[in-house]
């Protein structure tokens, strides 16, 4: 079930399981409580080991803050992968270096 995800994909899928658009508050409050997760594995350095169990561990509170983030740009008609172009675009200028999305 490996196949390319783009953060649109991502996005869609997402949606299709997890789209409350009255849940705004929440979601930024479960965003918020998974950055202290994260914080958390982050200090004590809890990574993934080679069996793949992921529980626990950095790589679990960084997909768990992504879902969040995904989340609440979904209730908001946010296109994530739009906005990084856009940002992108003000920082390459802002800070006089090359776009990073451009060849």
């Amino acid at each position: 079930m490996e196949n390319e995800l783009t953060i649109r994909k991502l996005q869609e899928c997402i949606k299709n399981i997890d789209n409350k658009k009255d849940l705004n508050d929440k979601y930024m409050l479960k965003l918020v409580e998974e950055v202290g997760e994260l914080a958390e594995v982050i200090r004590k350095n809890k990574r993934m080991e080679e069996e793949k169990t992921i529980k626990g561990t950095i790589e679990e509170e960084l997909s768990d803050v992504l879902y969040y983030i995904v989340c609440l740009a979904n209730i908001n008609d946010i296109d994530l992968q739009e906005c990084l172009y856009l940002k992108e675009k003000l920082n390459s200028k802002k800070y006089n270096r090359k776009n990073m999305f451009e060849e």
